[in-house]
């Protein structure tokens, strides 16, 4: 397949090597002419990727017409705050019949939209041509060939396993399932419960405190999931649990890093400075609990970190107001849920 990959950042770039080492024809767009150049010269992201060889197969461009004329698949890798405009821009150019793959785990702002929701309205077309790939993809690994597993996900059965095969090398595995809004509502919300266990390590909590937030950070998830309509099995599998798990405890997590920066004393301003990537969840965690408020849904981690992020809470008052909430069954859903889950597990879901 001819596919272009707009954006030129580490997973962008991570993700047009899994595509190259599938058999296919890449070219990076990028705003940055020097990241181009040196692609183009010398197989190398300087950037993102210091001495690592891209495969001789993918190609790169600043010329975003270029980069999509003829492609079959448009991957976009761009921060979700800049999906819609970049998008508007490009959609003149996208291929009546390209399946375009959301590469973006997050929310957009003002709007609340997933991903998703942001290409169908912008591009004008169908979610039946959208997909989305989210899991436990560390890009710095990923690009090290380093084993991997994906979820990909699309409304339309075959076109999300077709694309699972495309993506298939001897390193990276997709499988592929249908519940896009779980797989999207995973890939934004870990981001979040990332940021304040990286406040958890930035402070010298220990493993207690790291796996009670990654455990009731799951339940803010799924919660929020199922109230949206994903199916609960989705929070159990890659998508889930499994990028959650690998988010809130790799360092080469750029949001637990952000969240790191705050627990050792910085502010929101320094540990932006600090950091040369997006943190998805600095940017998505207001829209993700406008979301939970709308549903009715309760957040309590995630409405914590807006306060840390958009309010000046200190990460100490947040783990504070954590702890100090009244207690309550850990099963809260026990009913709704199990239900649910009864039901597409009959189903083979």
């Amino acid at each position: 397949m001819r596919c272009a990959v707009m954006g030129s950042g580490s997973w962008g770039t991570a993700y047009a090597q899994v595509l190259a080492d599938a058999g296919h024809e890449v070219t990076i767009w990028s705003r940055d002419p020097n990241i181009v150049d040196a692609i183009v010269s010398h197989h190398e992201n300087p950037v993102y990727h210091p001495g690592v060889k891209l495969p001789s197969g993918i190609s790169a461009t600043t010329d975003a017409a270029l980069a999509l004329g003829g492609a079959t698949v448009v991957a976009l890798a761009v921060p979700a705050q800049t999906l819609r405009g970049n998008l508007a821009t490009w959609a003149p150019n996208l291929d009546p019949s390209a399946l375009l793959v959301s590469l973006i785990k997050g929310i957009e702002s003002g709007t609340n939209e997933r991903m998703s929701e942001v290409i169908s309205e912008t591009a004008g077309v169908s979610l039946e041509r959208i997909a989305v790939v989210s899991g436990p993809n560390l890009a710095r690994e990923i690009i090290e060939r380093q084993p991997a597993a994906t979820t990909i996900a699309s409304p339309v059965a075959a076109a999300a396993e077709e694309f699972a095969d495309a993506s298939t090398t001897t390193y990276f595995r997709p499988y592929w399932t249908t519940d896009v809004v779980g797989t999207e509502i995973g890939g934004a919300v870990k981001n979040v419960i990332a940021l304040a266990n990286g406040m958890a390590v930035g402070m010298d909590f220990g493993e207690n405190a790291q796996s009670a937030l990654i455990t009731r950070g799951l339940a803010e998830m799924t919660r929020l999931g199922i109230a949206l309509g994903a199916s609960p099995l989705t929070f159990l599998g890659l998508a889930g649990i499994g990028d959650l798990v690998a988010t809130c405890q790799s360092p080469l997590s750029r949001n637990r890093t952000f969240g790191e920066h705050l627990g050792r004393g910085l502010s929101i301003d320094e540990a932006t400075q600090a950091m040369t990537q997006t943190c998805e969840g600095v940017k998505s965690c207001q829209g993700i609990l406008d979301l939970a408020v709308a549903e009715g849904i309760d957040m309590p981690i995630t409405e914590a970190i807006v306060q840390v992020v958009h309010h000046g809470l200190s990460p100490a008052e947040c783990l504070s107001r954590f702890m100090s909430r009244a207690t309550k069954p850990e099963a809260e859903m026990d009913v709704d849920v199990l239900t649910v889950a009864d039901e597409s597990t009959r189903q083979g879901l």
